[in-house]
This record gives C-alpha cells, structure tokens and sequence, in this order.
C-alpha cells in the first residue's frame, strides 16, 4: 500500500522500498522546456543519485520543437548539473514505466502545479505501481511563482510576440523567437 504525504515543500507518494541507490526519472515532452521544470528538475536532483531526464516522443502532440532540438535544450539546462549528479537525457517513446524499467530508474519524479494535475498524476502513479510495485512515484509542488506557468502558454505567448523571459531560460527565449519570426 503506498503512503502519501502530504508537506509544505511537496506531496510525495511513497511505495514499497527505499533502496540506498535511487535513480530518479523526470519525463516530459519540454516542448519547450519552461523554468517550472527547471525547478522541479533542481530539486528532483537533491533526491537521488543518479537522474534521467526522459524527452517524450508524444504521437499525440504537435510540438513546436523536433525531439532533437528538445534534447539539445534539454542537455544544455542540465549541463550545470553534472557537476554534482549524474544526469542523463534520453528520448523515449512508449509505456514509461518500461522506460523507466530499460534505464534501471527506481523513482518517477512529476511536478504538479494545481489540484487537476494531482488528479492525473496520482492516477497514473496507482497504474504504474500496479505495472511494476517496485518504482516510486515521487511529486514536487511547483514553486507558487511557476504554478501558472505551461509550455502550450509559453508557446502561445511567443507567437503572438510577448516577452517570455520570465518563463524560460535565455537560450529557450531565443529559440522561440527564431520559430516565431
């Protein structure tokens, strides 16, 4: 049975284990990636030793950005991060709790920024955990000044010409600007 806890720093959805090696796995799409999951990836890398950092091929969804270019940014945020913690980023495609299987990740870490994204997540975790009981599912609140802040809206803003620089990092601002003009 899995414990949830509920903090003033976050909710963290506890199965079964605590192995003494966590390897935590971050998914997304970061199309583009904004400074909400910047911070959610900041504090997700202060819980483990190792971090996946996982580009979603999403059928789905019409990104803005090719995976490549998602990757690339991706590597680019992360890069300070090597310093201290061993990061990877991949791509992947698929059922995620089979990546997360492929990669040896003991830990799903998601961010949630509003009730209706508890909703989801915490459904989706009871799913994963029923496909493998041995993989944590871990959430972290959004920072209350990144809570509004989504991807689709930092696309929509740079489209119509508005400064984005307070939702992404400079080298993200720039790429939208180039796919916008």
């Amino acid at each position: 049975m899995p414990l949830l806890i509920v903090g003033c720093f976050g909710i963290t959805l506890f199965m079964k284990s605590s192995p003494a090696h966590r390897t935590a796995l971050y998914p997304g799409t970061f199309d583009p990636m904004t400074l909400g999951h910047l911070d959610i990836l900041k504090r997700a890398s202060r819980l483990c030793d190792k971090l996946v950092v996982a580009v979603a091929i999403n059928r789905s969804k019409n990104p803005l950005f090719a995976l490549s270019e998602r990757v690339e940014m991706v590597e680019n945020v992360v890069a300070p991060f090597r310093e201290r913690i061993d990061v990877e980023v991949l791509p992947f495609e698929g059922l995620l709790i089979h990546f997360v299987e492929s990669v040896g990740a003991n830990m799903i870490v998601r961010g949630l920024r509003a009730v209706s994204d508890f909703e989801y997540e915490f459904q989706m975790a009871g799913m994963n955990d029923r496909l493998n009981p041995d993989i944590e599912t871990v959430f972290l609140m959004a920072d209350p000044q990144y809570q509004t802040i989504a991807s689709r809206l930092v696309k929509e803003i740079a489209r119509l010409g508005g400064d984005v620089s307070q939702f992404v990092t400079p080298e993200v601002e720039i790429r939208l600007k180039d796919k916008y003009t």
